[in-house]
């Protein structure tokens, strides 16, 4: 969703709050494609400042489907993003005054319900306009992506003694053994292995 921002910027008016639907059915990624199955609208501050600054807070709570680190079972995960940004306006720029436009903001490849994938874009340059900011206006979709990408958590378990599935048959190991030999020989062994089949053997 495209809000226009621009009586914040230019100080028309001091304060704006929105609470703005999430537009993002799932979240796309390098990694593939993870279904949001909950969300709360983000709810938007925007605040004018003095000297061409502005502040942009917000949060939302979504739940995203991640498949389990071993198991790959899909886990309800909660991702709360939290926003404080603070912006400065140079000319037809806005730039972050933290310097950290490039996290997470460049890197957009999910879509809205409504619109197809623009692709993934180069991350914002020093001295460019996040890419959230299309001139004066703010892409809530886009900064939310930004956010959920920053909050990504690095490893999903369904439970704390998972024990993930057989690298044989694929087969979900928390339902039962499924009897494969899944333990490599040392190759190192393998001379006594044979003596000892042959000791069977007699």
């Amino acid at each position: 969703m495209l809000i226009d921002i621009s009586d914040i910027v230019f100080g028309e008016q001091t304060e704006m709050t929105k609470a703005v639907p999430i537009g993002l059915t799932a979240f796309v990624s390098k990694l593939g494609e993870f279904p949001i199955t909950r969300k709360t609208p983000l709810e938007l501050q925007i605040t004018h400042l003095e000297d061409q600054r502005f502040r942009i807070c917000g949060h939302a709570d979504l739940s995203v489907s991640i498949p389990c680190s071993r198991c790959l079972t899909g886990v309800p995960t909660e991702i709360h993003p939290v926003i404080d940004r603070t912006f400065q306006v140079r000319g037809s720029l806005v730039i972050e005054e933290d310097g950290s436009a490039g996290e997470g903001a460049g890197m957009w490849d999910g879509a809205g319900p409504d619109e197809e994938p623009p692709g993934v874009a180069e991350a914002s340059e020093p001295g460019e306009s996040p890419d959230y900011l299309d001139g004066w206006k703010l892409d809530s979709d886009r900064l939310i992506y930004g956010e959920i990408l920053m909050e990504w958590p690095m490893k999903v378990l369904c439970r704390a003694d998972c024990r993930g599935i057989c690298s044989v048959c694929g087969a979900d190991l928390n339902q039962g053994e499924c009897g494969c030999q899944r333990t490599a020989p040392d190759p190192r062994m393998a001379a006594i292995q044979d003596i000892f089949n042959k000791f069977k053997e007699v």
